[in-house]
């Protein structure tokens, strides 16, 4: 095979100074190889040396990168401890107002006044101790914010620094934009108008107790009653009726508990009765005083009969009752104020001349011709004259009544026991409605308050914009001129050097999708319930509730109606129909109504952007602000005097290495515990 060309006249003609490369045979020479060999290696060495300052010249991007980014690492932890401070808040002012309605439903509830009393003292508690708390988070959080530039400059400049490797020095930091917080913490300490739905407990606790006592008084006048009509032994008058009377069964009943019971009840047997013994008062008898008594028996059973179908019973919506039980007389004097004394119903004769009254026709004394009737009121009166053989006045009639109201086996003693019990009941029933009543209002009362104290709970969240929530620029500077290392270039090149260099990069934070289901207040609440709740009692599921209502404050606070209307339905004694069963319903509709806004409780991460979108934001013109701070930083002795020179300030209200936001009070215990924020996990202090 040849080498070289034949082309050309004559192949032995070759130029003079190609010959000292080819041969006669058109071949490469020694020279020529040796040439080729040289040119080859300067051109490998070239390109290898130019690889090394290019990959130098761009490792110093990737360090401002890192600074942006470690920047900026430090303003999504400080988002992560302000988030996880107003979900303490919130959730301690929504437990409060929770437990504070459950004081209230339960202080409407008869018999448990000092439960509710308890339990709005409780809810009061946390109310105060959450205004407390948030007062100083929120000092805490603007301390920590005020040291927010210092912590991202220190950081960053760290990271710079941590990249000087392999001979290469850079300096710099990222510098947050904005420069100072615009973020507003004052919500955190907005007041909350709570007063009188803490005075509404004590007042509707009183009202419950007035119910108490008047819903005792009128069970003992229902059992007395009872007792009296079907439960003593071993007369009453059920009893009395049936032997007595006669009656059977469906006239009248018989009840073995109270429950079920009314005075309707007797009142209904003793029409039956007086009925039964009228129809079977005869008046005879074979002595006028035999005829006397006879005849102002049935003159009794038929008054005793038209009262007692004049009275009635009934039961009002309003939870009042009517009970008209006639009284029945007793005695004469008791019969004086009756009809028994008034009615013309007695009949007289003439005898001798003068008007006399009898107990009946059948009087042995009554011989003279009819004079028509009179009433008892006239024998007292002197205008008749009373008989010599009946003797008929007032006094009869009272002995009739005094002899079967007196004794335990007479129908009229048990009637005056179930008459005097029915009055009793009326009057206690009527009070309990009354305090029932006045309780309702309180309780409509009760529920606008909770609603206007839970929105306003809502209304305000606080601003956060820290310094560096649009972004965290960072530059960085390469050190001096380096030279190429000369195992690249001494042999074959002339030696070169990398000059120095600068890169400016940004970073902003964004929502990691990956932490949609963050556990970050789980994980916190987890950490500080260990001990569990020291209450008990009603109070016991106190620390539950504000745990799901912490953990649940990414929700919108759905679960606000579900976390709260579970607190309420573990109320014990809150039974259907009662004032505190409509209190409860009604404060399960606000808190399902009530709208708390939104929270995104993802973790936020950073991620690199556009320096000029970040420049943008704080009104900065990009060329010329990449200019100034390119330019600033070769003649910055330190990160610190580099950002002090742009007119960052750099304050370390710290004081320390830890700082201790606030003492969170854990609802539901007497413990509180430090949230205290390790600063050497935000930035390393210079």
């Amino acid at each position: 095979m040849r080498n070289g060309s034949g082309s050309g006249t004559d192949a032995s003609r070759v130029a003079p100074v190609l010959s000292r490369f080819r041969d006669d045979e058109g071949g490469f020479t020694t020279v020529g190889i040796a040439v080729a060999l040289v040119l080859s290696l300067s051109l490998v060495f070239a390109a290898a040396g130019a690889a090394w300052v290019g990959g130098r010249s761009a490792e110093v991007q990737r360090v401002a990168d890192a600074g942006a980014m470690a920047g900026q690492n430090v303003v999504a932890s400080f988002s992560t401890v302000a988030q996880v401070v107003d979900a303490c808040v919130l959730s301690m002012g929504v437990t409060g107002v929770v437990v504070l309605g459950a004081g209230l439903v339960v202080s409407c509830v008869p018999g448990l006044s000092a439960t509710g009393a308890s339990i709005s003292q409780a809810g009061g508690r946390i109310l105060d101790a959450r205004r407390t708390f948030a007062q100083r988070a929120a000092e805490g959080l603007e301390r920590l914010e005020a040291t927010l530039p210092l912590l991202i400059v220190a950081n960053s400049a760290s990271c710079v620094e941590a990249n000087s490797v392999g001979g290469m020095t850079y300096s710099g930091c990222a510098l947050p934009f904005p420069a100072e917080s615009r973020s507003d913490f004052s919500a955190l300490g907005a007041e909350l108008d709570d007063e009188r739905l803490r005075e509404l407990s004590g007042e509707m606790g009183e009202l419950s107790d007035r119910m108490e006592e008047a819903g005792r008084r009128a069970r003992e006048a229902l059992e007395r009653g009872w007792e009296a009509d079907c439960g003593s032994s071993p007369y009453c008058l059920w009893e009395r009726a049936s032997t007595l009377a006669g009656l059977p069964t469906a006239r009248n009943p018989h009840f073995a508990a109270p429950e079920g019971w009314t005075f309707g009840a007797p009142l209904e047997r003793a029409r039956h009765y007086y009925a039964a013994r009228l129809s079977a008062a005869i008046v005879t008898g074979s002595s006028a005083e035999e005829i006397t008594d006879a005849a102002c028996r049935r003159a009794f059973y038929e008054y005793a009969l038209e009262r007692v179908r004049s009275g009635s019973y009934r039961e009002l919506t309003d939870g009042r009752v009517s009970a008209d039980l006639p009284p029945l007389p007793s005695n004469a004097a008791q019969a004086r104020e009756t009809e028994l004394y008034t009615d013309s119903r007695w009949p007289c004769t003439s005898e001798g001349g003068v008007r006399t009254l009898h107990s009946s026709t059948l009087c042995p004394g009554a011989t003279g011709p009819a004079s028509g009737t009179a009433a008892l009121s006239a024998v007292d009166a002197g205008s008749v004259a009373v008989c010599e053989e009946c003797r008929m006045d007032i006094g009869d009639m009272g002995r009739v009544a005094a002899a079967s109201t007196s004794i335990s086996n007479g129908f009229e003693h048990h009637w005056r026991i179930i008459v005097e019990a029915s009055e009793d009941y009326e009057r206690a029933r009527a009070d309990e409605a009354e305090a029932r009543s006045a309780l309702r209002e309180l309780a409509e009362e009760g529920e606008g308050a909770f609603s206007r104290v839970l929105e306003q709970l809502g209304v305000a969240r606080p601003s956060l914009c820290p310094p560096g929530a649009w972004g965290c620029v960072a530059v960085v500077a390469r050190g001096e001129a380096r030279a190429v290392p000369g195992e690249l270039t001494e042999a074959f090149l002339s030696s070169a050097e990398l000059p120095e260099g600068a890169a400016v990069s940004a970073a902003a934070l964004a929502p990691d999708p990956s932490t949609d289901e963050n556990n970050v207040l789980s994980s916190f609440f987890d950490a500080v319930s260990e001990e569990g709740s020291g209450l008990g009692g009603a109070l016991d599921g106190v620390m539950g509730l504000w745990g799901d209502l912490l953990t649940g404050y990414s929700s919108a606070y759905g679960g606000v109606a579900e976390a709260g209307g579970a607190f309420l339905d573990d109320l014990d004694g809150v039974l259907g129909g009662t004032v505190g069963a409509w209190l409860k319903g009604r404060l399960k509709q606000v808190m399902a109504a009530t709208g708390l806004e939104p929270v995104d409780v993802r973790l936020r991460k950073p991620v690199l952007v556009n320096t000029q979108d970040v420049l943008d934001q704080g009104g900065f013109e990009q060329v010329s602000t990449v200019r100034e701070l390119v330019g600033s930083l070769p003649e910055a002795s330190s990160a610190r005097d580099f950002a002090a020179s742009l007119g960052y300030a750099l304050v370390d209200e710290a004081g320390g290495w830890r700082l201790t936001i606030a003492e969170l009070p854990i609802p539901g215990t007497d413990r509180s515990v430090p949230l205290t924020v390790d600063l050497s996990e935000l930035g390393v202090v210079p």
